[in-house]
């Protein structure tokens, strides 16, 4: 992979992680336009690094206080970060059972094509379902069935964000809550695929690990600039209109490569 096709995958990594299109998706889209078919895991979990970054940026102070509160036994920081733990527990046993399955549809980009339809579906209910959300935060039961819908989004085209937010408000979370909660449930998780992947980084390349050092910088920013985008969209009750880039992209997607 090239330096500047490293640059770019990490750009849409960082601007699709936030916004519900799915960046996964999007990664495997560009790489099969790019002639890059074959899924780099390492260089995807690198630049999903990046949009941790992003994240722990955007959200210190939360993160700071929730650090505060562990250090000093406060009871709503513990809670909090129990649902966290409860939240993040299904993807865990879905990267430890399932890795290779879910690999596998990285390697199959008319997956994308269809679970971007999906993702549309999802996002359309929030039409529906957000002038109903109200509660500041989300119960344990309603933690677990969030990191459900995040095991789902393991999926490339199933956009991680769009899902989890989707399932938080159809839950009855209030919109900035369950965007919070879905971001730093989101960073858990990417923490653990970064674990889960550090033998293959071990085994990489110069030329790779430079590549995915690019991608990652690169995701970082752009994500920042997502993610600000993504908060407002959620405050202007306007999240559902990417749905209507989610169904035509992926039918868009699944034609190319019927034609191809």
């Amino acid at each position: 992979m090239g330096l500047f096709e490293a640059a770019w995958l990490g750009i849409v990594q960082g601007l699709t992680e936030f916004l519900p299109v799915s960046s996964s998706g999007h990664l495997v889209m560009a790489e099969t336009l790019l002639g890059q078919a074959d899924a780099n895991v390492v260089f995807e979990v690198s630049v999903h690094a990046g949009t941790l970054l992003a994240i722990l940026v955007f959200y210190r102070a939360r993160i700071g206080e929730l650090i505060r509160g562990l250090l000093t036994s406060d009871p709503a920081a513990l809670r909090d970060v129990a649902k966290l733990v409860v939240a993040t527990l299904p993807a865990v046993v879905a990267g430890l059972t399932a890795k290779e399955f879910f690999e596998s549809l990285f390697a199959t980009p008319q997956v994308v094509g269809y679970a971007l339809l999906v993702t549309g579906l999802l996002l359309l209910t929030i039409r529906w379902t957000l002038p109903r959300a109200h509660a500041q935060e989300p119960t344990f039961p309603q933690a677990f069935w969030i990191g459900c819908a995040q095991v789902l989004a393991i999926t490339p085209g199933i956009s991680r964000s769009g899902t989890t937010v989707a399932v938080a408000l159809a839950l009855g979370v209030a919109p900035l809550a369950a965007t919070e909660f879905s971001f730093l449930m989101g960073a858990a998780a990417i923490t653990g695929a970064s674990v889960l992947a550090l033998p293959d980084v071990v085994d990489a390349g110069a030329a790779t690990l430079l590549a995915c050092g690019i991608g990652s910088v690169t995701a970082a920013l752009s994500g920042l600039v997502a993610l600000r985008w993504f908060v407002r969209l959620i405050e202007s009750q306007r999240f559902h209109v990417f749905a209507y880039y989610c169904v035509p992209v992926g039918l868009s997607f699944l034609a190319y490569l019927a034609l191809r």
